[in-house]
């Protein structure tokens, strides 16, 4: 028997290790092509671009375990039942519990170690990873800014940039607000450039061949058009590096974090269903590790599916169900149609109640 265990965990392991690189690989491919645009077109040095890269790997693993631990269980099970090893040992009177057990330990070990790694590790890594962002916009200012949309990270002005080359600009708009009931100055140029000034925590901004709004000196409330060849700016930079130093999202949390948020805001009478969520979501995507390893082992010896391919195609059909009513029960929880403390279990209780009535019907049989 205990040869048998061992064997089942040998088979089990190595696909385990393979799925989870590959997983996790294919992630990080995913996003090298911003990565090497913030290197290419935008100037940030390879340093920081690496601790991004590094930030980036601890949150991957939390979808990329659970994905990995079912293909694993599929690719496994799904070889030995296709090569007819499982009816030779159930033909043997050996009850496949026994063997199925040491499986889900290992899940169930998985599920604890994510259950720390989401408390601890993801929230460090997301906060880290706004950090290197801020410093990162210190730094090169254009590397951390999207052209075609309306940005308001600076104080007193937003800014509206049609093309974004390294540090050269085309078509700039600035807004700076007056006020309510009161037209904006705005400021029109061709071409710009930023130049950075981290030292004194601003950057300037060199506008060429446009046109600015300036205030008439005899009424300040109507402007008139100034046209310039070459036209400078000072933006502060303290509106964004406030924000990202002083501000946690719930996502930089620890759960201990968010407890702590929770009583803060009842006391203001504010509903705390999306920090009561998020705290669930932790911990119920740890344990989606073990939830899916039972339902997958029962599915991989009915199917007995030997090819790598359909296994995989499986796997990822479970997981993409999973994830769909992980987003659903996230929307009913936050939008208080539903107890959070439950919204977000209700994918394990799903997939857990099925693979463990499989899981019975496959070892009374």
């Amino acid at each position: 028997m205990r040869i048998l265990r061992n064997y089942f965990l040998k088979e089990f392991i190595g696909p385990l290790f393979l799925a989870l690189g590959v997983l996790t690989f294919v992630m990080i491919l995913g996003n090298l092509i911003k990565i090497a645009d913030l290197v290419i077109n935008k100037g940030v040095d390879i340093y920081s671009v690496g601790k991004l890269l590094l930030f980036m790997i601890p949150y991957l693993l939390t979808y990329t375990l659970p994905i990995a631990a079912l293909t694993a269980v599929l690719l496994s099970l799904g070889r030995l039942s296709g090569d007819n090893e499982i009816t030779t040992i159930r033909a043997s009177g050996i009850n496949m519990f026994s063997l199925i057990v040491p499986l889900l330990v290992v899940g169930l070990i998985l599920s604890l170690v994510l259950v720390v790694f989401n408390d601890r590790v993801i929230p460090y890594a997301h906060f880290a990873t706004r950090k290197t962002v801020m410093d990162i916009g210190v730094k090169n200012p254009t590397a951390a800014l999207e052209p075609g949309i309306f940005i308001n990270s600076f104080e007193k002005y937003v800014l509206f940039i049609y093309r974004i080359d390294q540090n050269r600009l085309t078509n700039v708009r600035i807004y700076e607000p007056q006020g309510p009931d009161k037209p904006a100055r705005t400021i029109v140029a061709k071409r710009g450039e930023f130049i950075s000034v981290p030292e004194n925590n601003m950057i300037k901004l060199k506008l060429m061949e446009g046109t600015s709004d300036e205030p008439d000196p005899e009424n300040p409330s109507n402007f008139y058009k100034l046209n310039f060849k070459t036209y400078y700016m000072t933006l502060s930079l303290s509106q964004m590096q406030d924000k990202s130093k002083i501000e946690k999202k719930p996502k930089d949390m620890t759960i201990q974090e968010l407890r702590n948020e929770i009583k803060k805001i009842q006391k203001e009478g504010i509903d705390p269903a999306p920090l009561i969520t998020e705290i669930n979501e932790k911990i119920s995507l740890a344990f989606s590790c073990f939830v899916l390893m039972l339902f997958g082992i029962p599915l991989a010896i009915i199917t007995r599916r030997r090819e790598k391919s359909i296994n995989f195609g499986i796997a990822f059909l479970i997981v993409g169900a999973y994830y769909l009513m992980l987003l659903g029960s996230e929307a009913l929880g936050i939008q208080g149609h539903l107890n959070p403390r439950i919204a977000m279990w209700i994918p394990n209780i799903i997939l857990g109640a099925i693979g463990a009535v499989l899981t019975y019907r496959l070892c009374a049989s």
